[in-house]
């Protein structure tokens, strides 16, 4: 999928772009977009926790939507922090590693 393209979850599209990048992470802002509602999200990805969770050749913004389809698939939109950080999602979901693997 092309960076920046909308990810499709049944009546749900997340679109993931990169704010910004530093040596150390990325940070990319999310919408969810469903029905007429909308959710505005900042995330934080370590480079560290993308080299070892992402896929071989998974982009950042590829990666950031597949924790987007994680956490839909267990909660609202509306559930998911306005900011976060990827390495707290294990906090609330245990097997998210494991599933990102």
């Amino acid at each position: 999928m092309p960076e920046g393209q909308p990810w499709y979850y049944p009546g749900i599209v997340v679109t993931v772009r990169q704010s910004t990048e530093n040596k150390e992470r990325f940070v990319l802002e999310v919408r969810v977009t469903e029905g007429g509602g909308e959710t505005r999200h900042e995330v934080v990805l370590a480079k560290k926790d993308h080299a070892r969770l992402a896929r071989p050749g998974e982009t950042a913004e590829a990666f950031v939507e597949r924790c987007f389809a994680f956490l839909l698939a267990r909660e609202p939109k509306e559930s998911i922090l306005p900011r976060f950080d990827v390495a707290i999602i294990a906090r609330y979901f245990p097997d998210f590693e494991q599933a990102m693997g």
